[in-house]
């Protein structure tokens, strides 16, 4: 069977049912929520207007597992990311958390494929040698998360620096330009 072109498409109706057209059946979030897992395109539009519902469902996937029991989220971290809504940082600090968020699934990733090459089942080490391996990752995550949030802060400071440095420059300008030719502003 020829794999169709493009994200597979859901249609959200008004009764809050999702359709999915590649299937023709109704699907739920948590069908939603395993397209997400398997990593296939999907785009979720609104039946009658064909405006992009995607980011408000996957929002909502997110909602429910929140409330399912362990969440992710502590409420101070809720709260500050509300507070970037409005504020001139708003476009960078969702660049942040996307790089952060790839960063992290990249160590995840490394983790794995190395965890991999000492597994139990492999014949590898006995169930002690493999406990003890696993009891050791977790200082090793924490010194590689630890290195990594220092380089993220280092980063934040050089572009609050470079900020600064490109606020000072025009409102140098700015003034320089409002003294006029003389240099000096009459008072």
């Amino acid at each position: 069977m020829p794999t169709p072109q493009g994200p597979r498409l859901i249609k959200k109706y008004p009764n809050r049912r999702l359709y999915d057209t590649r299937t023709s059946t109704y699907i739920t979030l948590a069908d939603v929520k395993e397209l997400v897992l398997s990593q296939e395109e999907f785009q979720v539009v609104d039946a009658k207007t064909s405006e992009d519902l995607t980011r408000s469902v996957l929002l909502q996937i997110i909602l429910e597992e929140e409330a399912a029991g362990a969440p992710m989220f502590s409420t101070n971290m809720l709260a500050q990311v509300i507070r970037f809504y409005g504020n001139a940082m708003q476009g960078v600090m969702g660049t942040v958390l996307e790089k952060n968020i790839q960063a992290f699934m990249e160590m995840q990733e490394k983790f794995q494929k190395q965890s991999k090459a000492f597994q139990p089942n492999a014949g590898l080490l006995n169930q002690e040698a493999w406990s003890q391996f696993m009891a050791g990752q977790a200082p090793m995550m924490q010194n590689l998360m630890g290195r990594y949030i220092e380089q993220t802060q280092q980063a934040f400071l050089q572009m609050e620096e470079q900020f600064q440095n490109n606020a000072r420059s025009m409102m140098s300008g700015f003034v320089k330009n409002r003294d006029g030719p003389g240099g000096s502003n009459p008072k």
